[in-house]
């Protein structure tokens, strides 16, 4: 669907609302963001298009008291505050650091050209587990722990402790990651499950290692061998349970499973929405005097208008020196290992791109496959937004994901990170050009400073970019740059300063 398509469908929605609005009475001097929610089981009946505009509505909404925004009685983990005699109301509504800390997701995922879904700048970073705070001050007079000064053991603590910085991921391409991230569960899962007492397996997914995994004599996991995945993934449950070896693709550390559990967490984090599938009916858990804010099918609208973004792509201009930079930089990428996480494409097959709601894997506390039929969409449907990934010709079974990741964490942390700090996700580098600012925590202003900072697992990589010559060292970064977010409505994946359509790789001429 192009841009035009995509707000006429907007309009349909919304004129749909107004009317429903209507027929159930209007409010005089009401303010809210969202006149009518879905209700559930409406979402089964929209057109994906339909659901997708509701969402996207629902994403750029800016949430007002009345929509149930703000959490005066609990914490952005969902727990109540430390001090209910100090409610998150009035002056203390809102706060950058432990939250609430945004009134709409478009807010923070608006970068570049102000698309919706986008990345953020450095002013929209959050702070990881702040929210464990009431509402953070640092005063020093504040004796109360997870109030405002203390952390649980009564420990002062700063800007630099409080919480780990994140700088806000673009979301385009989402649906396809999402169901690459499942595919590989499913491959880790069938070695797993595979597995005799006495025997030990590599785990292995579309070429990406993940170390191996291992049963003892007596029948007992054993991950010890296993690398890159979370805790939680590795986590042998009590007896003898097994290990889930689940990806979760989202995150900077890799703690999430599902756009929608990010999304679920998300609107109560940020905005001070509750969810009814992780809040239950009927609850008004922050006290705000607002009951069920968001619904089953708002938050699937939600999170299908996130996996069916478009894709990022790449721009390469019409200069012979550029497109030598350029393609000798792709090639040294891959010569002096940067690929190795960075891995240029995955690929998806068995139809895997054929998106669906719920994540067979989501944790307790979001939709589960089991509470109903769920909602499918095709992401190379030509009529949703683009630049979309579809099958080539001849490879109807498979197309390529060039997200430039592994889906694996990784130690790239200096020596001072603390230990709490050090593992993430190796960093999706389609549409890194124009997403800055760069690493986890957005303090870096370009990409040469990102790549001179990688340390840990990396410092062989970033040795071998500090040895090229100085012209070999920007052909590297003019091969990232080429990594974009394309405009609206660009059809094309590789595309001149003008946008449009160009060939790539080059023809052999230019290395001539």
């Amino acid at each position: 669907m192009k841009v035009a398509g995509l707000v006429a469908v907007a309009c349909v929605v919304i004129g749909w609302q107004a009317a429903a609005l209507q027929r159930s009475g209007p409010r005089l001097g009401q303010e809210v963001a969202v006149p009518r929610h879905l209700q559930d089981g409406e979402e089964l009946k929209l057109s994906a298009p339909a659901l997708v505009a509701f969402g996207r509505a629902l994403f750029e909404a800016q949430w007002t008291d009345q929509d149930g925004g703000g959490r005066p009685l609990s914490k952005g983990t969902g727990r109540a505050v430390s001090d209910p005699a100090q409610p998150l109301k009035g002056s203390r509504a809102f706060n950058r650091i432990s939250g609430p800390d945004a009134n709409s997701c478009q807010g923070c995922h608006n970068a570049p050209y102000g698309i919706t879904g986008g990345g953020g700048d450095f002013v929209t970073s959050g702070f990881e587990q702040a929210d464990r705070f009431d509402f953070v001050t640092f005063e020093p007079g504040d004796t109360r722990a997870t109030r405002g000064a203390l952390d649980e053991s009564k420990q002062a603590v700063s800007l630099q402790t409080v919480g780990h910085a994140r700088s806000t991921p673009g979301l385009f391409g989402a649906g396809y990651l999402e169901m690459l991230a499942r595919q590989m569960t499913d491959d880790l899962q069938r070695i797993r499950d595979q597995l005799a007492p006495g025997e030990s397996r590599p785990l292995v997914s579309k070429g990406v290692s993940f170390g191996s995994l291992a049963r003892r004599a007596d029948g007992r996991w054993d991950v010890s061998g296993v690398q890159g995945l979370s805790e939680p993934s590795v986590a042998i449950p009590s007896g003898r349970g097994k290990p889930s070896l689940v990806i979760r693709p989202w995150q900077q550390a890799g703690r999430a499973v599902s756009l929608r559990e990010v999304t679920n967490d998300a609107l109560n984090r940020h905005h001070g929405i509750q969810s009814i599938e992780r809040f239950g009916s009927g609850t008004d858990p922050d006290g705000d005097g607002i009951f069920n804010e968001m619904t089953r099918a708002d938050v699937t609208a939600l999170t299908v208008f996130q996996a069916v973004l478009p894709v990022p792509g790449r721009v390469i201009a019409n200069d012979r020196d550029i497109e030598r930079a350029v393609w000798n930089g792709e090639q040294l990428f891959e010569r002096i290992g940067c690929s190795t996480c960075h891995v240029p494409a995955l690929p998806l097959d068995r139809n895997g791109w054929i998106y669906s709601e719920p994540n067979p894997y989501n944790p307790e506390g979001h939709l589960q496959p089991r509470n109903g039929r769920g909602f499918r969409v095709d992401l190379a449907d030509a009529s949703l937004p683009v630049p979309r990934l579809r099958p080539s010709d001849g490879q109807a079974q498979a197309l390529q994901v060039p997200a430039y990741t592994d889906f694996r964490l990784h130690d790239i942390a200096d020596a001072d990170a603390p230990a709490t700090d050090r593992r993430f996700l190796t960093r999706r580098l389609w549409g890194a050009a124009n997403e800055p600012p760069y690493f986890h925590d957005g303090r870096f202003t370009t990409m040469r400073q990102a790549v001179l900072a990688h340390a840990g697992e990396a410092q062989v990589q970033r040795r071998a970019f500090e040895h090229l010559s100085k012209y070999d060292q920007d052909s590297v970064i003019e091969f990232l740059k080429s990594l974009q977010v394309l405009p609206p409505g660009t059809s094309d994946l590789v595309v001149d300063e003008h946008y449009r359509r160009r060939d790539w790789p080059p023809r052999p001429r230019i290395g001539s």
